[in-house]
């Protein structure tokens, strides 16, 4: 999936996928106008579509991999 920088805020647990209704964790900005909020797994699942019609990609899938600051050597 194709990273755009925005200036849009950040995504957060409240933000749903519009497909399934687990953590969004990409912001699908429309060239119509709209927005489409995706999980990691739609999101690559409607990739090749969804790049046609994208203005911009904010994609946060790293969360999904990274390690918070705050975690334990054993939760590391």
């Amino acid at each position: 999936m194709t990273t755009v920088l925005t200036s849009a805020s950040p995504l957060t647990a409240a933000d749903r996928c519009d497909r399934c209704g687990a953590q969004a964790y990409l912001r699908v900005v429309l060239l119509s106008g709209g927005e489409l909020l995706f999980c990691a797994h739609h999101g690559r699942k409607f990739e090749p579509e969804l790049k046609k019609i994208a203005a911009e990609i904010q994609d946060e899938t790293e969360r999904l991999t990274s390690v918070p600051a705050a975690a334990s050597e054993e939760e590391r």
